[in-house]
């Protein structure tokens, strides 16, 4: 069991006051089998006016803030602590053919937990994007191919084949520009995966959280230099989910805490938002911190002096 305190931190700067903001953020992980929360507060800086929080269609838990005084400058910060386990390696040795086709027949509560994955989503869409999604798909998808194996294989090619490039896309960039230039970061690679998955009639869903990052050798760890991170999963009929990570190449086991699933990003947006008051500029900061902590005890919880 390896324990996390993740600090995420998004703040903006206005070049004139605001008087009016509305913030949505889906910043707390959530509990899985291999993931358990112990602690986790989302606070508004300066202090929100109002405050919600409710569930939404896909299990995640969503906060809500109003703040009604003249403001120019706001963040929004998350601290959470997690337990995570050693994830075992799931075996499901179903045909991947055989999968996709229990999807295409799964009626009932499965059907609609399961097969809201199957199909085109705001930012994969799959039905546009076919012919260059199966390309991709039908070099590891062989006929009879394990499921599991499968979608390693497909996470492998999508990590040897693409380039990652932070500076190459943002969430505006579509996924045909991804496939055609072959490079991005962890969001548009998920969603690669997802298309590719959808592509060959299989369920897959987009998953926010965190990876734990190493420094160079050498150097120190710098506080707030993680960042969000995304990877995938697909389901299968014996091992249900499965998680892999297409930006490394491999399937998660202890690295990553989960905070959401959805269709695609657009589903789990961390920080969305909307400011009344003038025209002016607006600068934006986004920091993450993910580390180990004891896990005894006296393990602190979250901060609200962050």
């Amino acid at each position: 069991m390896t324990t996390y305190r993740v600090i995420h931190r998004t703040s903006y700067r206005y070049g004139a006051a605001m008087t009016d903001g509305y913030t949505v953020a889906c910043l707390v992980p959530r509990p899985t089998d291999w993931q358990t929360v112990v602690d986790s507060e989302v606070r508004l800086v300066p202090e929100a006016s109002e405050r919600d929080s409710y569930i939404d269609a896909f299990g995640n838990l969503v906060n809500q803030f109003g703040l009604h005084v003249p403001h120019d400058e706001m963040a929004v910060e998350a601290v959470s602590v997690v337990d995570v386990a050693n994830r075992p390696m799931p075996v499901d040795a179903t045909p991947w053919e055989e999968v996709a086709d229990a999807v295409e027949r799964l009626a009932g509560r499965l059907a609609v937990e399961v097969g809201v994955y199957r199909a085109s989503s705001t930012l994969v869409d799959t039905a546009a994007l076919t012919g260059d999604l199966r390309s991709i798909a039908d070099g590891v998808f062989e006929p009879g191919r394990p499921i599991v194996e499968a979608a390693a294989a497909l996470c492998t090619a999508i990590f040897s084949g693409f380039e990652f490039d932070s500076g190459f896309s943002d969430v505006s960039t579509p996924l045909d520009e991804v496939l055609r230039e072959r490079r991005g970061v962890c969001q548009d690679f998920a969603h690669l995966a997802i298309g590719c998955l959808r592509a060959v009639g299989l369920a897959a869903r987009y998953v926010s959280g965190y990876i734990e990052t190493a420094p160079p050798p050498g150097a120190p760890k710098l506080v707030g230099a993680d960042a969000s991170h995304a990877w995938c999963s697909v389901w299968t009929p014996n091992a249900g989910w499965v998680d892999f990570d297409p930006t490394n190449g491999h399937l998660p086991v202890n690295d990553h805490v989960t905070v959401a699933w959805g269709r695609d990003y657009a589903d789990v947006t961390p920080v969305r938002g909307v400011m009344i008051g003038p025209a002016t500029t607006q600068e934006l900061d986004v920091s993450v911190d993910m580390a180990r902590i004891d896990s005894g005890p006296d393990r602190p919880g979250p901060d609200p002096q962050v």
